[in-house]
């Protein structure tokens, strides 16, 4: 057999066994239960043939957003959803955007967190919006009913905080001392690096190294991750 005819039966064999194992891969992927993912989060949601995604929304319709003075409807960008589509095998994929307000995001990252979802950004989308709206990316790859599940705890949070509490919180609770008296010894064994302290206040800034344009940058240059505290050791900014 010549070189030629060889390397054909090889290429050939090669892209068979591809094809055998994306059917196979395809076969074992599971169909998602639509039904069981609006039942855990108690939202409908719409599904996308096109895409294989199945998507809960919720508009944040239970407080009154304003954008210079403009009343926001939730369309305008003001609906949390979770997105569910097959992953390898049984498992699925879950990316989700939820609107909170300034005194959601602590309970609400704590409740996906202790979920088992991941975070993954949390940021704002407006200017002179009031009160404040914040943006926060969940997801993660499981089991469909465990991902919803940790969807449904992020939404309950924020109904336990807004059933508290109809309007948003504009302050954090307690006092924070005018005056700052912060001590930094328990604070630099916690981050196990020496800190910076000014006028009763400590800041700690952790660097690390990279390369920009073939150039060496590191903690000076603002590759770090940086905490700073004000106030007591009682009650304190950071």
């Amino acid at each position: 057999m010549s070189s030629l005819k060889r390397l054909s039966h090889v290429l050939l064999i090669t892209l068979g066994a591809s094809i055998a194992a994306t059917s196979v891969q395809a076969a074992e992927q599971v169909a998602l239960d639509t039904g069981r993912i609006e039942q855990i989060t108690g939202l409908k949601g719409t599904y996308s043939k096109q895409e294989d995604v199945f998507k809960v929304t919720k508009p944040r319709s239970d407080v009154k957003v304003l954008v210079d003075d403009w009343t926001m409807p939730p369309f305008m960008g003001l609906t949390s959803y979770a997105a569910f589509k097959p992953a390898h095998g049984s498992m699925v994929m879950m990316m989700g955007d939820t609107v909170l307000f300034e005194d959601e995001v602590n309970p609400a990252m704590s409740a996906a967190l202790d979920a088992g979802l991941e975070v993954t950004a949390l940021h704002n989308h407006f200017f002179f919006d009031h009160p404040k709206v914040y943006f926060m990316h969940i997801g993660g790859t499981g089991d469909a009913a465990q991902l919803a599940e940790g969807v449904k705890k992020v939404y309950d949070r924020v109904a336990e905080i807004r059933s508290a509490h109809a309007e948003p919180q504009s302050v954090f609770p307690g006092h924070i001392a005018d005056q700052s008296s912060i001590n930094p010894t328990p604070l630099e064994a916690v981050f196990g690096v020496k800190g910076q302290v000014n006028n009763g206040m400590f800041k700690v800034a952790i660097g690390r190294s990279a390369t920009m344009h073939d150039v060496s940058v590191g903690n000076e240059m603002g590759v770090n991750t940086w905490a700073a505290f004000a106030g007591s050791d009682d009650a304190s900014g950071g």
